[in-house]
């Protein structure tokens, strides 16, 4: 369906919203992108006034941000914005998890030993960063909790804009990977604070890493 059919069945608003945030979080509009709103409306087939509504409503989510001189952005975010997402996602990730694991199924198992394996053949740190959040998911998606699960899902989105690859090259494949095979062992055998917990220590490891690339970057400069 194209962008104009989906407007006459949904307001034009959400839309224009949501086709630029999926640009957004993608990677295809980049940070510092200006967002000319007579383009938008050329490009989704509307007026100036959708677009202005929808444009406000990605401000609040903190995708772009109105400039006097400059116009509309596309906002980035700096490694400090990274680490704190990262904490939230301790917070938010932890609490899906435990919720799961009692109604984790062998299926649930079987799709996470599968992109785990697929994870190991992989030699791309797009595909890595991919793999990862696919296999996360499919640990908390048992949780039954949809708020909970959306909420994961729009801070995993901001996290990935700035840390697509970055994140993948920080840390490499070996350590993540084999923290990947013991949260999915202690899931299948029922332990749930013990995978809490390396949950946890798992995400403060990627702080760690990417708090350790930015200081080699520095020092290389």
């Amino acid at each position: 369906m194209s962008t104009k059919q989906a407007a006459i069945k949904r307001p034009a608003p959400d839309v224009v919203r949501d086709g630029l945030r999926a640009s957004i979080l993608s990677g295809k509009l980049e940070p510092g992108r200006q967002l000319r709103q007579d383009e938008v409306a050329e490009q989704f087939g509307t007026s100036r006034i959708p677009v202005r509504e929808a444009l406000r409503q990605l401000e609040s989510e903190g995708l772009v941000v109105f400039n006097p001189n400059k116009g509309v952005t596309v906002r980035g975010l700096s490694l400090e914005d990274v680490l704190e997402m990262l904490d939230i996602r301790v917070a938010l990730e932890t609490r899906a998890l435990k919720l799961a694991i009692p109604n984790m199924a062998a299926e649930d198992f079987e799709a996470g030993q599968d992109i785990l394996d697929r994870y190991e053949k992989a030699s791309d740190p797009k595909a890595w960063g991919e793999m990862n959040w696919r296999f996360h998911w499919t640990l908390y998606a048992p949780c039954n909790r949809p708020k909970l699960l959306s909420m994961i899902e729009a801070n995993y989105g901001h996290v990935s804009r700035f840390t697509r690859t970055q994140v993948s090259r920080a840390a490499g494949k070996t350590r993540p990977q084999k923290e990947h095979y013991e949260l999915l062992k202690l899931c299948r055998q029922g332990r749930a604070q013990e995978a809490v917990d390396l949950l946890e220590r798992h995400i403060d490891e990627t702080q760690k890493s990417m708090r350790a690339a930015a200081r080699r970057a520095d020092a290389g400069r």
